[in-house]
């Protein structure tokens, strides 16, 4: 019986671990972003403010067109490394913005989108910075938690999927902003997508570690 016991509370063990995201803790030097509980320190936008949800301690997006922006510190963020825990049902698409900031509707003008999407109709892949460097395969699998950090030091932007560099993209000299969309590197805020009623989007203990 004990026996029996023993096995049940190994196996027990290894399912949650399997289901948990990989980051349960903020690793030294990383500050946390969110408190699992509230959404303090974060503004949802003013369109479709019922997009967004708080379960298990994630963000959960699932509704028309929203974003939540980071909007808990004053000083901007330039050179940083980001971590997000995410996970996405089938056929959904968000995104993680950076050098962003707050805008009361649409899809936000400032700084970078780097996507969300394994499945979706899309063909550009989680990983991906949208509409600069797409990525057609997904490192990243619905159904299953992974963690994807963002480095931007200087001139270069690193996107890790579970520790996996996905791409590394170097800002060349005299890069002027687009007109409807940025994609230029300056200093900001983070921002998550809601991006349409039929997809199902999580993100989960969000920490950075500024690196100016």
């Amino acid at each position: 019986m004990k026996r029996t016991l023993f096995f049940s509370l190994i196996a027990t063990s290894i399912l949650a671990a399997a289901v948990l995201p990989a980051s349960a803790e903020v690793e030294p030097g990383f500050t946390a972003l969110s408190d699992g509980k509230t959404f303090n320190g974060w503004k949802i936008a003013e369109e479709n403010k019922d997009t967004w949800t708080l379960k298990e301690g994630a963000f959960v997006a699932q509704g028309n067109r929203s974003h939540l922006f980071y909007v808990g510190d004053d000083k901007p963020f330039k050179n940083f490394h980001l971590k997000v825990d995410v996970m996405t049902d089938e056929h959904s698409n968000g995104g993680i913005y950076f050098h962003t900031r707050y805008q009361s509707q649409g899809w936000p003008k400032g700084g970078y989108e780097c996507q969300v999407n394994n499945t979706q109709s899309d063909w550009i892949k989680t990983g991906s910075l949208y509409g600069l460097v797409n990525l057609a395969p997904s490192a990243a699998q619905d159904g299953k938690w992974w963690t994807q950090e963002i480095i931007v030091q200087g001139n270069s932007v690193t996107v890790l999927v579970d520790g996996k560099k996905v791409l590394q993209y170097i800002e060349p000299p005299g890069t002027v902003a687009g007109k409807d969309f940025e994609h230029k590197l300056g200093e900001g805020t983070f921002a998550f997508q809601g991006h349409d009623p039929k997809s199902v989007v999580r993100y989960k203990n969000p920490r950075v570690k500024r690196l100016d």
